[in-house]
């Protein structure tokens, strides 16, 4: 063997290798997944043929699971609705190895799929599914009501190795549809999947869900703008050392909204006004987009994070552009006098905001 034999023989041990345990991870992700959601369908209808949907049980799952990273409402919804779109993934489950007290928890009607509302599966085969898309691949196919459609996705995406991007793009320019209209049907697929972006082992391995199942901090792996992080740092401690009642709660808090996340750059609880602080920091200009977009934040935290007792959330919005600094508070929702005559007390000025931010940015530019 040569050094370029050995150069070659390494890197292709470890692709091969990697690429077995990403689908490794997200096949134990996938069926995780699957199996959270057939417990809460089997949960939910008590023996009954059908299940009685109640937004309290997941509320009371996901608060009770708290310390299970990634167990949220919105997650355990779509957990329910993969193991309603796909039971035949039931099918798997003797070749997946599970220990005993697992397979316990499985009545029979869930191991045979006998249930009355079973539809034959129309796509690829179970197995087959889980073994080359991901999870998230799976959030995406389950948007899709029609079976026909949803089969079609599915056959493509594995076809053509797409990534989950590529998916909703496709989905997105009415594939499906326009194949359905095309008179040369095995062309228009072919130019398609010469121009997909495919799906590679890293796509796995950065993939938010594969994130919350290790339990890893994505700020351990990804990387962020040096002068936004250092901002966030200083933000953090600047707003706990002020002794206004802020408790650290989180940091880039991800939400999931119809399959989509998005951040939240830092979040706080406020003790003495009993309320989320959500605050997203801008590196340019402050734009109307900004506002809509806290906007989205305080509406989804006041539908699914606020508990009885809890006041309206409250955002702030710092943007940090060349030309100077602006402070913009974000109070939607707030209609009660009282409230806002409190708040105005309890959280730091605009002008303690601006000073900071100048100070912040001249330290660190």
């Amino acid at each position: 063997m040569n050094f370029e034999q050995l150069i070659q023989a390494i890197g292709q041990t470890h692709d091969h290798l990697q690429q077995k345990a990403v689908s490794a991870i997200n096949r134990s992700l996938t069926i995780r997944n699957w199996l959270i959601g057939l417990y809460i369908v089997e949960y939910e209808q008590n023996g009954e043929d059908r299940a009685q949907y109640g937004e309290g049980i997941l509320q009371k799952t996901a608060s009770s699971l708290r310390s299970v990273k990634g167990i949220s409402v919105t997650n355990l919804k779509l957990y329910r609705q993969l193991y309603l779109s796909y039971p035949s993934i039931g099918q798997t489950l003797s070749d997946q190895s599970l220990p005993a007290p697992i397979l316990q928890t499985l009545s029979a009607r869930s191991v045979t799929l006998s249930r009355s509302d079973d539809k034959e599966h129309l796509g690829v085969r179970p197995e087959l599914l889980i073994d080359r898309l991901s999870y998230s691949h799976m959030v995406e196919l389950i948007q899709e009501t029609e079976p026909w459609k949803r089969a079609f996705y599915e056959i493509e995406a594995i076809k053509g190795n797409w990534s989950v991007r590529e998916l909703k793009r496709q989905v997105g320019s009415l594939l499906y549809e326009r194949t359905g209209l095309s008179k040369n049907k095995k062309r228009l697929v072919q130019l398609t999947n010469e121009k997909a972006m495919p799906l590679t082992a890293r796509d796995i391995i950065r993939d938010p869900y594969v994130f919350e199942f290790l339990g890893l901090k994505e700020q351990e792996v990804l990387e962020e703008s040096k002068l936004e992080a250092a901002l966030l740092d200083h933000l953090q401690q600047f707003l706990l050392e002020l002794g206004k009642g802020f408790c650290f709660e989180a940091r880039q808090k991800r939400i999931l909204i119809d399959g989509e996340y998005y951040r939240i750059d830092l979040v706080f609880y406020h003790r003495i006004l009993k309320c989320h602080v959500l605050i997203d920091l801008k590196t340019g200009k402050f734009s109307h987009t900004d506002a809509g977009q806290m906007n989205v934040y305080l509406n989804y935290y006041r539908d699914n994070e606020t508990v009885q007792g809890d006041g309206p959330p409250i955002g702030i919005i710092l943007c940090t552009n060349k030309s100077g600094s602006l402070v913009k508070y974000a109070t939607t929702g707030i209609d009660n006098q009282l409230f806002v005559s409190k708040y105005k007390i309890a959280l730091p000025s605009e002008a303690e905001l601006k000073q900071f931010i100048e100070e912040g940015r001249k330290g660190l530019e």
